[in-house]
C-alpha cells in the first residue's frame, strides 16, 4: 500500500536554498499541497526502510533520502557490490489544473577512492507510460576522499511535463559504481549516497504550469 510521506523540520531547512533563478522558467506554483505517495521502492541501494521522500513547504522541490546506499570495490568487497541502484516509482498528487516537471536534480553523497579506482552517480527519469530521459553520468576519479555533489539540469525548452488530467507515476531511476581501475585491488574503494549521519538527501526541483482550460 502506498505510504503518504509528510514533510520534517529537517527536511524543510534542506529547501531553504533556492533553485539557481537561470533554470526556473516562471510557473504559477500550486498554492495547495502536493502529496507524494512511494508507491515501489526497487534496488540494491535503497532496501525496504531506508528510503523517504519529503515535499518542501512551497511545493517547489522534493527530496529523497537515503540511508543504506554504499557500493564498493577492492579489499573485502563481494563481487556483486561495486554496483548498487535504486527505482522509486512516485505516485504524485497534483492540485486541478497544474502540470509538473523536473527541471534539476541535485545529489550529494561521500567518496573514497583510491588513486587509480573511479566511481560513476547515473541517473535518469520519466512519467509511466512516456520515454525514459538520457541516462546523465558523473564521473569521480581517485584519489579522493571527501564529499561529492553533481546536478542534472534541464533547459526549460526540453523539460518533459506530466500529462495534463492525468494520473501517471514518477520513475526515478539512481545507480552509484565504483571500478577498481589501476588501483591495488587489495584496498577498498567506495562511494555512498548517504553520510556519517545516514541522512544525505538528493533534491528534484519542480518546475510547474497550469494546464489549459478546456472548452
Amino acid at each position: 500500500m502506498p505510504r503518504s510521506l509528510a514533510v520534517s523540520a529537517a527536511a524543510a531547512a534542506l529547501f531553504a536554498a533556492a533553485a539557481p533563478a537561470h533554470s526556473a522558467p516562471s510557473p504559477d506554483v500550486p498554492p495547495d499541497k502536493i502529496v507524494i505517495q512511494l508507491a515501489t521502492v526497487n534496488g540494491s541501494g535503497c532496501r525496504e526502510g531506508t528510503t523517504a521522500v519529503a515535499v518542501a513547504p512551497d511545493n517547489t522541490a522534493f527530496t529523497v533520502t537515503y540511508s543504506d546506499y554504499l557500493a564498493q570495490t577492492g579489499g573485502n568487497s563481494l563481487p556483486t557490490d561495486y554496483r548498487k541502484n535504486c527505482q522509486l516509482n512516485l505516485r504524485v498528487h497534483v492540485p486541478t489544473g497544474f502540470t509538473y516537471a523536473i527541471m534539476r536534480a541535485d545529489y550529494r553523497g561521500y567518496a573514497s577512492l583510491q588513486r587509480g579506482a573511479y566511481g560513476q552517480q547515473r541517473a535518469n527519469y520519466y512519467f509511466q507510460g512516456m520515454s525514459q530521459t538520457v541516462q546523465k553520468t558523473h564521473q569521480f576519479n581517485g584519489p579522493v576522499d571527501d564529499d561529492w555533489q553533481s546536478s542534472d539540469v534541464t533547459e526549460i525548452a526540453q523539460l518533459v511535463w506530466a500529462p495534463c488530467g492525468e494520473q501517471r507515476n514518477f520513475n526515478i531511476n539512481t545507480e552509484l559504481r565504483v571500478n577498481t581501475g589501476t588501483s591495488n585491488h587489495l584496498t577498498t574503494s567506495f562511494m555512498t549516497m548517504d553520510s556519517t549521519d545516514a541522512s544525505v538527501s538528493t533534491t528534484y526541483r519542480l518546475a510547474w504550469k497550469q494546464c489549459p482550460v478546456r472548452p
